[in-house]
């Protein structure tokens, strides 16, 4: 297998509030783009091991979308989400909070398709529209 990309961030908010946000699934179609011109048109979580998570991301002029889908390996409420995909990829978020917020970071296998580096672009600057979100910044 390949090296894995990472992404991290930081957010400004009680661990309670980041987990909300990044789990649940109204709030997941505001936060989860990568641009303005993308946007989340569905999203289910079923936030345990062995449950489904899926979202559908589509371009704004509906040229192009995809759904993400993948399945909880492992879900520690506060601290680890971890979960492999339908092409068998493995993503795992951690979440280490202190007193002044929560450390985000998401590790996953790369697809084959487009550059590493434009994957961790991608995959920061969902997370950075996440951590405005979850700030209030928006």
């Amino acid at each position: 297998m390949t090296e894995t990309i990472t992404v991290e961030t930081y957010v400004r908010a009680p661990i309670e509030k980041v987990w909300h946000d990044f789990t649940n699934p109204d709030a997941i179609k505001v936060w989860n783009a990568a641009s303005d011109d993308w946007h989340t048109t569905e999203a289910e979580n079923d936030l345990k091991a062995g449950g489904t998570l899926r979202s559908r991301m589509e371009a704004k002029d509906g040229s192009v979308g995809f759904d993400l889908v993948g399945v909880y390996d492992a879900v520690v409420e506060h601290e680890r989400i971890a979960y492999t995909m339908g092409d068998g990829r493995k993503v795992e978020v951690t979440f280490t909070p202190d007193e002044h917020g929560v450390k985000l970071v998401e590790t996953f296998d790369p697809e084959t398709e487009n550059t590493h580096e434009m994957q961790r672009a991608g995959w920061q600057a969902i997370l950075d529209n996440f951590k405005a979100y979850s700030e209030g910044v928006h």
